[in-house]
């Protein structure tokens, strides 16, 4: 089939919208809103309340939708997000750029990682070194400059100035392919099994980069789900509560759990906690969180200090 949908101008999609039966006060104030929030964008919030009209076969909403209901999806996914990424990075640095790279330098010094040696056979060490390389090149850090200026019979930087540079991805792979040994060791420090680690940061560098791009979160099947701890080792993850790996609440649980361990002052559970109170029209259910989801382990001693975050909003 050719694609043959023309473009629309603010006001022409703004009429579509009312023409399929959105509610909302003033159509200048819809038009502002679609001016910085582009139609195709704000869709992924409204799909919810679409149906299509089986006389016709056109679409509408469904009786009563608002723009207000749509909009205040769409804020809240927006603040979820930036709660997601203000967790992972904390994260990111305390895990992978910090206690990672202090483990790798003391065993292998801070060179060890142009080794191939130091790695699980199965790294493209090559092609990590390469990437490694134009991270560095591209880097407008003083440090880095000062660094090669000092030291300019070193080809390639310390690994502590060198995980400054790096992406999360390439920070995810260097932390995939260390010795089993390795990884187990720097594992255990946040009380998580090695498979159960590598699978989260896996899936957190989804949902970083999700975040980083503004994707939708809040309702999202998670395509990279991470692994759960065996329910004989940490029964907390299954009991009285199941937890879902599919949905967002599994990643908020696993961001919370290792909040615990890298920044236990942190307020984050609160901060989220307070979102879902002011957004208590939205259902956590769409967000996988299962009924009684107040008493699990891992969220029971912050969820009563907000009573009304209820499942079936």
């Amino acid at each position: 089939m050719k694609y043959s949908k023309p473009a629309l101008t603010f006001e022409n999609q703004a009429q579509r919208l009312l023409d399929r039966g959105l509610i909302t006060p003033n159509k200048e104030n819809l038009t502002q809103y679609l001016s910085v929030v582009n139609y195709h964008r704000l869709s992924a919030y409204w799909y919810p309340y679409r149906r299509i009209d089986p006389a016709t076969g056109n679409e509408k909403f469904a009786p009563d939708t608002t723009f207000e209901m749509i909009w205040r999806r769409y804020s809240f996914d927006r603040r979820l997000r930036l709660l997601m990424m203000d967790a992972v990075e904390h994260i990111e640095i305390a895990i992978l750029r910090t206690r990672m790279v202090e483990q790798f330098t003391l065993l292998h010094g801070p060179f060890g990682y142009c080794d191939p040696q130091n790695f699980h056979p199965k790294l493209n060490h090559a092609r990590l070194i390469r990437e490694i390389d134009i991270a560095v090149k591209r880097s407008r850090e003083e440090f880095v400059q000062r660094f090669q200026r000092k030291y300019n019979r070193e080809s390639h930087l310390p690994l502590w100035m060198a995980a400054e540079v790096m992406t999360f991805g390439q920070l995810f792979t260097f932390f995939r392919f260390l010795h089993n040994t390795e990884k187990k060791q720097l594992s255990q420090i946040f009380y998580v099994h090695a498979p159960v680690m590598e699978s989260w940061m896996h899936t957190l560098l989804f949902i970083r980069n999700a975040c980083a791009h503004h994707v939708r979160v809040w309702n999202r099947v998670i395509p990279i789900r991470p692994k759960l701890p065996k329910v004989h080792h940490h029964p907390e993850w299954h009991k009285p509560v199941q937890i879902n790996n599919q949905r967002v609440f599994a990643i908020l649980t696993i961001l919370k759990y290792l909040l615990a361990q890298v920044a236990p002052q942190s307020d984050w559970s609160i901060r989220f906690l307070n979102l879902l109170d002011e957004y208590d029209d939205i259902s956590v259910k769409e967000m996988g969180f299962p009924e009684h989801w107040q008493k699990s382990p891992l969220w029971h001693s912050t969820a009563t200090h907000i009573q009304s975050c209820d499942y079936g909003r």
